[in-house]
């Protein structure tokens, strides 16, 4: 789903996004990073998203955009200052989705891509293999390489009020995987980290 990292049923999604990044700090780096807080920014998922919401709490307006394939934007020609992809688009960068990005974006606008980045407790959830993990945050990756993309990487966690609240919901959202990761906290939060990968548009 474009507004988490795993494609779980509504009400698991529901309870764990009570949990992800309490803290604000995914929100407050993209702003850093130069997203405006006042402009004309496009987010490419869910118009009913929960990280629509959370954008919009932290004083960010933005429009959505449904993803769409082949990937196309519904906007004129230099009309965003700032386009954000959450987890479901941008896997990996081609080269039509990165014009199409540059298209719709004013010069000097900002193209923010979000995904996991590993190296943390929730990347045990997932497959290790996956691209998130390996070969997108490599310097000679996708992103970082062919892309034109600079990195960014968030300490964000996953916290719940109790250690048998987090256990549970592991359990029951991840499975055999989720039931191990449970049973090595002692705690009850999840480091999780998230890689902001950001582009500036070129003025030509």
């Amino acid at each position: 789903m474009a507004d988490l990292a795993f494609d779980l049923a509504a009400p698991l999604a529901a309870r764990l996004r009570e949990a992800v990044d309490v803290e604000g700090k995914l929100p407050r780096a993209l702003l850093a990073l130069g997203l405006p807080a006042a402009g004309d920014v496009a987010l490419l998922g869910d118009p009913d998203g929960w990280q629509a919401a959370r954008l919009a709490a932290a004083g960010i307006a933005v429009r959505v955009e449904p993803l769409a394939e082949p990937f196309r934007i519904d906007r004129p020609d230099g009309s965003l200052d700032a386009l954000v992809s959450l987890w479901s688009g941008f896997r990996g960068v081609e080269a039509a989705a990165r014009d199409e990005a540059d298209r719709v974006l004013r010069a000097g606008g900002r193209l923010l891509v979000v995904h996991d980045y590993g190296r943390d407790d929730v990347s045990a959830l997932r497959p290790a293999d996956a691209p998130e993990y390996a070969s997108w945050s490599r310097r000679d990756g996708p992103f970082l390489h062919d892309g034109g993309f600079r990195i960014h990487v968030v300490h964000c966690f996953w916290t719940f009020l109790t250690l048998e609240q987090a256990r549970e919901l592991l359990a029951e959202a991840f499975d055999e995987r989720g039931v191990a990761v449970g049973a090595r906290l002692r705690r009850p939060r999840l480091s999780w980290n998230v890689a902001i990968y950001h582009r500036t548009r070129p003025a030509a």
